[in-house]
Parts: C-alpha cells; structure tokens; sequence
C-alpha cells in the first residue's frame, strides 16, 4: 500500500493533532514526575460535572484558545472465530494474543471481507480457482476496519452522526453490526455511534470495544459550555449516565472525553455498555485480555511533557476505570507500551531532536508499573541522548528499543527486576527499523529505512526500504544476521506505519510486504548521486521474501495489481491507484494480494497467478 494523500493527510492531521493536543495542557499542569495521579471516581450527577469543569474553566478557556478546531478519521491502529471451511490460514498482525484488531481486510480462511473506498467486499476465496464476489455492502461513512467473528461482520466507520453540534460539527465513529450467514444477503443487525474521533478498537471473544475522543467544552467568550457524552444505538440518542463518567482529581484541565463503546457481536438485541472517561485527548491505546489502557499526552511538545495513563478493566460487557497513573515523555505508538506478570511497561521520548547535536533536548526512557495501581516500580531513564524512539517491543521480560538520529542503536533491556530495568546491549549500524517483529525467542526481523550520514549535519539522509534479521539469543551482544534493501530514496511501505500491512509465516518462513519502490537512474547524473536525491516510481506491489537464520533474507519474487507500468514512469513525491496493493494473506498454498480495485490468487509454491476478482 502506498501512502495515498488522504491517508499523508492523516498522517500530517495526526501529527497536528498530537502535537496540539499536549499544547493544550501545557500551561495548566505541573509534571509529577513518575507518580501516580490517583484512583479514577465516578460522577453522580451532570451538575457536579458542570461543577467540576466550571472550576477549571480559566484554565481550559486559555487551552482552548490554542485548540485547532478538525476532526479526522483515524485509519486504526484479527483471531476470528471458527473458519467456516479447515483451510491453515493467516490472520491479520495483531500485537496481543486473544486481542483481535480492526483491518481493512479479514478472512476466515473460505471468505475475504475487504474495504474498498466506500463499500466493504464479501469474496468468494476458496477455492481459488473459482474466487468470485458475493456481495456489496455500501456504507454512508468512510470504513476504517473490520471484524470477522463467526457469522458476524463488525464494520468500524467514520461518519456525520445524527446529531446538532454547530461548533464541532456532528463527526464521529459507529459500529455496524452484519448477520453474514448468508453471505449473499449480509443483514445489518444494530448500529452503535459515539461521538468524536475515531482512536482505536480491539475484538475479545465476541466483545468489540471501541474508543473515541470529544471535546468537553464549548468556548464561549468568557466562559465555556459544559457538554455531555452521547452515543446512538439504533437511531435513538443516549446520554451517556454521570455515574457512568470516570475523572481523577489529577486533571486540572478536563477538555475531552474518552468514550469507551463495548458490544456482544452475537446478541440480536441489546448487548451494548458504554463508559467515558474526563480528562485529556486520548493519542493511543494497548489491551490485553483484561485490561485496557489508554494514553494521553499532557505538557509541552518538546520539554516537560508527559503522558497520563488511564487503565479500564475489561470483561465482556463489564467496564471498570479503575486507576491512573502519569510517567514522564509521549509515546510512539501502541507498541510502546505492554503488561506483563503484573506489570504496565512503557517506552517514552522527552524533549525534541535537532539538526545539530548541541541543540536537541531529547532523551529516552523506560518506566515499569504496578498494573493495579499504575504507580512507578522502576526506571530507566535517558537512553540515547539527542535521538528519539523510532520502535519498541515488549516480548516477556526484554524490551528492544530501536532510536534514531544518525545511526540506529538497537537496545536490548532486561525487565526481569521489574524495580531495576537495565541495558544489556546495544547495537549500532546504519538505518533504523520503524516495526519490530519477532520471528521467535532469539531472532527479530526489523523493517525500516536505510540511511546515508550527512555531512550538513548530525543527521542522515533517508535511503530505500531496509528490512533485517536481528540475533538477539546473546542479549549483551545483539548482530544483525541478514539484510535486504529495496530500491532508492523515495522507496515506502506501508508496514513502515502500519503493522497489519506485516505479513509474516515463521513456519513458512514467509514475509510480504507492499511496497512501492523507486529507482535512481544513475546515468541521469553526470556526477556523484548526491544523497538527497530522489528516485523515480518503477513498481507498486508484494515483495515476497523467504527468512531464515541460516540463509537471512532473500527474495522470493513480486506481484503486482498494475498492468500499465507506465502510470508509475514518473519522478515525484506521490503516487495513488486504486489498484495499489496494500494486504495480503494466504489461505492454505494460495497467497492473496488486495487492493481497493482487485483481489488476486497466486501459488505459495512459485508465485504464479491462479485468478483475480476486480473490486467494482
């Protein structure tokens, strides 16, 4: 998948976003550094809401004058039920066990279910020979990922709700639930809507939760207007109950809500519990089977900032806020943080990198928390001086940090004292890895950039897509055992931003990634290529590779969904067709590529094509 320029929109709205939402709190909080920020309570009453907020109202009127006002649709940060054919077949990236996440593309192993624009595809898949669709569903809004569960299909949107709101406008999120028994004749069964922007989901068992982020005040000249969190079940608005509205007396500046959404798939009727939380702008969240926890950055991007941590207990339908906790620095993304053995791990950035050394003010660290309480248990703090957090993953009782500002220091760190994190071993080589992903207990594949060192600066010029093996069994000592690079500056990938484009089969020893490659023609400089210089669009499509510790990285071969090549023999920053491949998946000894235009069969065995559907 490339990055089309809605979703580099996104990426820029997000970013704004981020960057804003911390701008909001800057002057209305002093970090505690590593505290706890104390036990969430309850509301009684929308009066001691009001209360509570009008108590804070210079504070958020001076927040607000700094808001910049756009709601976007985040593209979301799978294990299904049971395949409806015995086909071996894969599931989408997810990060935790049992925790299912939304896609754009799902399968259960006979049938694929895939966003195309504004439509979601039910196809036929199996047997490939006679892959064919079998239905259309049309949505209003813009579908952001699905879930497939049994016979039920979750469609997670973007859309204007029914809903009066001249100053925000009416966006927000909903959760359309599809009967797909007959696959031919999907039956919409309820529709659950919250208001704000869409943050994240994650499917437990036959459970979707879903969580949005609205505004709590509305700016008036000299004060503001307190507002309530509402969600749409059925076309019928609902007032989401005060007691059901979560705070901490740590939150001086209560401008938005976290709307927490839970749903029985399965239930005919009913099935649907609702929580908010008051507080901050939620940026992301990590869940595990029992718990939720959502992050939220407060302070000034760039010096002092931190992030506040709200964990939800989860089971079923049963929503409990539970406990709060502040540790110093923002987070990356939902990789940044985990639990494990009673503990919340994360991985933070303070401060703001620079062109040259002397000016960056950035630093890294790693906090452990008691998961009951989200207290502080222990610490590692400023990794890497003068770089930032590039990836993390959490896997047991290690954590491996990939930071980045000129070379790639890949850490290896030892979690197992829980009061006393410490470093191990590091590694340093050109480029970094955006994604880590383990291949098993001792190797770890890393997809990136590589990078060429600057001679303007203490920086680096960004080179082709980078994808390597990592030994890690002797932690003091981490090598990078393999390395493939695709292609010239300009060269991007989907999985560089979004792990569910990461295909990856360790017992096949199967790796597919879309990618858009470019080219420099060396014959178009008369002298040197300089370092900076972008090259030229030659293919859009899988790469296919085959990993293994003994041969590393090799490739396999390519499959494209272009037939005119010629719409990619151009030089520029950007490049869209509805015919980019952006998933894949297999299903027994077919691999399946996807696209918004197409879906295509080829062998496992030899790459060659079986069949296609074109996605009309």
């Amino acid at each position: 998948m490339v990055r089309s320029s809605l979703i580099r929109g996104l990426d820029t709205a997000l970013s704004l976003v981020l960057i804003v939402s911390t701008f909001l709190t800057a002057f209305i909080v002093q970090m505690n550094e590593g505290s706890s920020v104390g036990g969430l309570k309850s509301f009684t009453s929308y009066e001691e809401i009001r209360s509570f907020v009008k108590a804070r109202a210079d504070e958020i009127l001076y927040a607000n004058r700094l808001f910049y006002r756009f709601s976007i649709p985040l593209l979301p940060d799978s294990a299904f039920g049971a395949p409806k054919d015995a086909f071996e077949y894969s599931t989408t990236n997810i990060q935790v066990s049992g925790v299912d996440e939304a896609d754009t593309v799902k399968t259960d192993g006979r049938f694929i279910y895939t966003v195309s624009e504004n439509s979601v595809f039910i196809v036929e898949a199996y047997p490939p020979e006679n892959m064919r669709k079998a239905s259309r569903i049309s949505v209003e809004g813009y579908p952001v990922g699905l879930f497939a569960n049994n016979d039920r299909l979750a469609v997670i949107m973007c859309e204007d709700l029914p809903l009066e709101d001249d100053y925000y406008g009416s966006w927000g999120a909903s959760l359309a639930i599809y009967d797909v028994s007959d696959v031919q004749n999907p039956r919409l069964i309820r529709k659950v809507s919250a208001e704000g922007g869409y943050v994240s989901s994650r499917m437990i068992g036959k459970h979707v939760y879903m969580v949005t982020t609205k505004p709590a005040v509305k700016p008036l000249e000299k004060d503001v207007e307190v507002l309530f969190p509402r969600i749409i079940v059925n076309s019928i608005i609902v007032n989401i109950p005060a007691d059901k509205i979560f705070y901490s007396n740590g939150t001086e500046a209560p401008e938005s809500y976290t709307i927490i959404i839970a749903a029985d798939i399965s239930a005919e009727e009913g099935g649907v519990e609702s929580k908010a939380v008051l507080t901050g702008y939620a940026a992301c969240m990590y869940v595990s089977p029992g718990n939720m926890y959502v992050a939220m950055p407060r302070g000034i991007y760039g010096g002092g900032e931190s992030t506040e941590i709200h964990r939800i207990r989860i089971n079923g339908l049963e929503m409990e806020c539970e406990a709060s906790g502040e540790v110093p620095g923002r987070v990356l993304n939902q990789f940044s943080m985990d639990e494990y053995q009673g503990c919340f791990r994360i991985a933070t950035t303070t401060g703001y990198v620079a062109r040259f050394f002397s000016e960056a003010t950035s630093a890294n660290h790693v906090y452990v928390l008691d998961s009951k309480t989200l207290e502080v248990r222990g610490r590692l703090e400023n990794l890497a001086p003068g770089e930032e957090i590039y990836s993390a993953r959490f896997i047991g009782s290690r954590c491996y940090l990939v930071t980045f500002k000129k070379v790639d220091p890949f850490f290896t760190i030892d979690l197992s004292n829980p009061a006393e994190p410490r470093v191990l071993g590091k590694l340093k080589i050109p480029g970094y890895s955006d994604y880590l992903h383990p291949y098993d207990e001792n190797y770890l594949i890393g997809v990136g950039k590589e990078t060429v060192e600057a001679e303007e600066g203490d920086f680096a010029w960004y080179q082709g897509l980078k994808i390597s093996l990592f030994d890690v069994s002797n932690v003091t000592s981490p090598r990078e055992v393999g390395k493939i690079i695709v292609g010239d500056r300009g060269t991007d990938s989907p999985a560089l931003w979004d792990h569910h484009a990461f295909l990856f089969d360790g017992e096949r020893g199967l790796l597919v990634i879309p990618v858009l490659e470019a080219k420099i023609f060396r014959e178009k400089y008369s002298g040197g290529i300089p370092p900076n210089a972008y090259g030229e669009y030659v293919f859009q499509g899988a790469y296919v590779f085959r990993v293994s510790p003994e041969e590393g990285i090799t490739l396999r071969g390519r499959i494209t969904h272009l037939e005119d090549q010629d719409a990619l023999d151009k030089s520029g920053y950007y490049f869209s067709s509805r015919y980019t491949v952006t998933r894949s998946l297999y299903i027994g000894d077919v691999i399946f590529t996807v696209s918004s235009g197409k879906i295509k069969a080829n062998s496992l065995a030899d790459l060659s094509e079986i069949s296609g559907v074109e996605l009309d």
